[in-house]
């Protein structure tokens, strides 16, 4: 059968190859607290969302306990999310700046986000056996975005994924660039360039390492390396 996100997605979903993860999403969701504490938890893996055509994909470390795992979309209802997508409405991705719910509206063009780990961690910490279970799903998804050209990995540990999954889905060694905020590796001719930024976690934006400026330059950065520019979803 001919691969597809909506098989991906349903495979996703099911995974139970962790049982840390498996055992951690659920006592999450089990254990509500705050404003969160009414509501019924995704409890699941988190799948990728975003444009299917998209010539940029976006890889996070893995959900958060109080955003991802409750809403069941990637960078949606925590702080992390909140200052991602303002960057991505401010350089044309999103066609709004908040992600709050699965049904919010929101709509990412030429964009898609995804994660080296599809469920929430202790400590927001996996491990690599963990991220190794996961790099199938994150192959497939770049197989399957036909029209990918960059690739930017927000942190350190998401920066290994991709340069692994890069390394076996293209045929290619594994770039050996040190992450750096800025950091750019050339995965192979005709292959899709990888960036790297920092993670847009509250250690890093509440402590000015990462600022909104930073990663919008980058963002407009890449897209300026497209042929024709972005397709933009302010526009729609």
């Amino acid at each position: 059968m001919a691969d597809s996100f909506a098989r991906l997605r349903a495979e996703v979903v099911d995974c139970r190859r962790c049982p840390r993860l498996v055992e951690f999403r659920a006592r999450m969701a089990r254990d509500r607290a705050g404003a969160s504490r009414p509501e019924a938890y995704w409890d699941r893996p988190v799948p990728g969302f975003g444009d299917p055509e998209a010539r940029l994909a976006l890889v996070g470390l893995a959900p958060s306990a109080r955003g991802a795992n409750r809403t069941g979309r990637p960078f949606t209802g925590d702080r992390s999310g909140e200052f991602l997508v303002r960057a991505l409405y401010d350089a044309g991705f999103a066609n709004r700046p908040t992600s709050t719910a699965r049904a919010d509206g929101l709509v990412y063009r030429d964009l898609y986000l995804t994660a080296a780990v599809r469920c929430v961690p202790p400590d927001n910490r996996p491990t690599p056996a963990e991220r190794s279970n996961c790099a199938p799903f994150l192959a497939r998804e770049l197989a399957l975005l036909g029209r990918l050209q960059a690739i930017l990995a927000l942190g350190g540990f998401a920066w290994d994924a991709v340069r692994e999954v890069a390394g076996r889905l293209y045929g290619t060694d594994p770039p050996r660039v040190p992450f750096a905020h800025g950091a750019f590796a050339t995965l192979g001719p005709g292959r899709p360039q990888l960036f790297a930024s920092y993670h847009p976690s509250p250690q890093n934006t509440q402590t000015g390492r990462l600022t909104s400026a930073m990663l919008v330059e980058l963002l407009e950065r890449i897209r300026g390396g497209f042929p024709d520019g972005a397709r933009s979803a302010r526009q729609r």
